[in-house]
């Protein structure tokens, strides 16, 4: 079983920077697909992006599409989300998650599909 600790989150202004970061214990996490989600006041989690076990597929939801870049770091375990042109919409808790299930290069996309789950780092977008 692996064991998700993220990081990184904070206060920004519409249109900086964040890298949140998803340090993984327990396990090494190359056996994971990984992934990003987040979860707005009074909404449901939605996810954000996803990386496959090699590192070469990714896949964004829509709206973070050009402004945010996930990459995993394997021999550090750490998961990473690059945050770009923030949006005050992009105010949420963010969590990393880890699927187990087989595939190499496929993202898993769903929220029902990862097994384990971090607490979250907030973060918040002032406008």
């Amino acid at each position: 079983q692996v064991q998700l600790v993220e990081s990184g989150g904070g206060l920004v202004q519409a249109g900086g920077s964040l890298r949140l970061s998803c340090a993984a214990s327990g396990r090494t996490i190359s056996t994971y697909k990984m992934g990003w989600f987040r979860q707005a006041p009074e909404k449901g989690r939605e996810f954000v992006a996803g990386i496959s076990k090699s590192g070469v597929s990714t896949y964004y939801t829509d709206s973070v599409k050009g402004r945010f870049a996930i990459s995993r770091d394997n021999a550090k375990n750490t998961v990473y989300l690059q945050m770009n042109s923030l949006k005050p919409e992009d105010t949420a808790v963010y969590h990393c998650a880890a699927d187990s299930s087989p595939g190499w290069s496929t993202v898993a996309r769903e929220i029902y599909e990862y097994d384990y789950w971090g607490q979250g780092t907030q973060v918040t977008v002032s406008s």
